[in-house]
């Protein structure tokens, strides 16, 4: 896990420079770009953002720095990182970025992890003219607001979900059950869902939604379980998702599609359930180190720096790519934020997730996808013409 610090000044090593090494003085008559934003580092959101969200940023303004900072429309800048802990709650992320915008007067903001955290700064952002480019916030309701200097990388409920069902007609699946989280993430989710079985042959056995916070899913699967369905579906945050899995493994309930996101695409799933215990497990993931040369640089670049820490293979991957545009953005126009807004807002970036269309705050270039654990990697299964792997319709037993 990332330790705790207000700020970060990174710098790369001159080794690490060679032939193209500046001078260490520079730094110091160089001004840096700040840039800040508050993350999860203590409360239920931890999980997600230090896997999805901080370590990238991290990683990303060590490497700029080490090829000799942040390139500002053609000035070398040394990047620091002013952060802080939002502590999962709602009116300290708030209040964070209130202070990053307005008396610290960044020059550029990151974004939080999540959705309801997203939501309540997306405005805020907006107002102060900040562009946000959100890695983690599944909102169809966000996008719906048309905040001119909002962006969601991440591909939305309508698509993930649809692409999920796609998947489950094309290969047979008649009944699903589905669990999920009562809070915007799910709700939000789990309507997609829904709107998307309407237009299927394929019945509903079971809905049930659960707090955040839950402590024992058992009794909604042991009913669940009686009822057989081919697919199990959950709509799940990572602490439950693992829950989720450990107790359908302890009653011995394994359907043919077991189902659950967020948390499945990352290491510390395939961890806790062993490589073989996540065989057949489907969820939420677009990427992998096969999606391309860049994805694969930077997955081996993650895991090296977080001894052995690997990124999750959908999350991480557009909080990457998000950086990407960012950095482009800068490149080209400088820290002029509204001009920034207009060149991310007009232009098809070229990502380690391919390629990064907007069409108002939504990213259309990338479609829905569904991800399967196989043989120790995530692999992308569906569409088939995005796929790492074919999908096994048939999830092994838990073992």
């Amino acid at each position: 896990m990332v330790q705790p610090s207000k700020r970060h000044l990174l710098k790369g090593a001159a080794a690490a420079l060679g032939a193209a090494a500046f001078a260490p003085q520079l730094w110091a008559q160089a001004k840096p770009v700040r840039i800040g934003y508050a993350m999860s580092r203590t409360g239920p959101w931890t999980g997600g953002a230090q896997v999805s969200q901080e370590p990238n940023y991290l990683l990303w303004a060590e490497q700029v720095n080490a090829a000799g900072g942040l390139d500002v429309k053609g000035v070398k800048r040394p990047i620091e990182l002013i952060s802080s802990d939002d502590r999962s709650d709602i009116e300290t992320c708030v209040r964070s970025y209130e202070k990053l915008m307005g008396s610290d007067k960044v020059d550029l903001i990151l974004p939080p992890w999540g959705s309801n955290a997203n939501f309540a700064i997306a405005p805020l952002a907006n107002r102060f003219g900040y562009p946000l480019m959100a890695p983690t916030a599944l909102s169809r309701k966000l996008i719906d607001m048309n905040l001119p200097f909002f962006f969601s990388i991440l591909q939305q409920p309508d698509r993930m979900m649809g692409a999920l069902v796609d998947m489950l007609v094309a290969n047979g699946a008649k009944t699903v059950a589905i669990v999920y989280m009562d809070d915007l993430f799910g709700l939000e989710n789990f309507a997609a869902l829904n709107n998307a079985l309407k237009k299927t042959s394929i019945q509903v056995v079971e809905r049930k939604s659960y707090p955040l916070g839950v402590k024992d899913l058992s009794p909604v699967l042991r009913g669940i379980k009686g009822l057989n369905p081919d697919a199990f579906i959950g709509i799940t945050y990572p602490p439950d998702t693992i829950l989720a899995s450990k107790q359908a493994k302890e009653i011995g309930f394994n359907p043919k599609f077991f189902y659950a996101s967020v948390g499945t695409a990352f290491q510390l799933y395939k961890n806790v359930m062993t490589p073989a215990g996540a065989e057949g497990v489907i969820g939420m993931g677009s990427w992998n180190s096969k999606t391309s040369p860049g994805a694969k640089a930077y997955f081996d670049a993650h895991t090296k720096k977080f001894g052995g820490k690997e990124p999750d293979r959908w999350a991480s991957g557009h909080c990457w790519a998000g950086l990407e545009v960012l950095q482009a953005a800068v490149a080209k126009v400088g820290l002029d934020r509204k001009a920034m807004r207009d060149y991310i807002a007009a232009n098809t970036h070229k990502t380690i997730i391919g390629d990064v269309k907007f069409t108002g705050s939504e990213n259309t270039a990338v479609p829905g996808t569904v991800s399967q654990w196989q043989n120790g990697e995530f692999e992308v299964v569906w569409p088939t013409n995005l796929a790492t792997a074919k999908l096994n319709p048939n999830k092994s037993a838990w073992k």
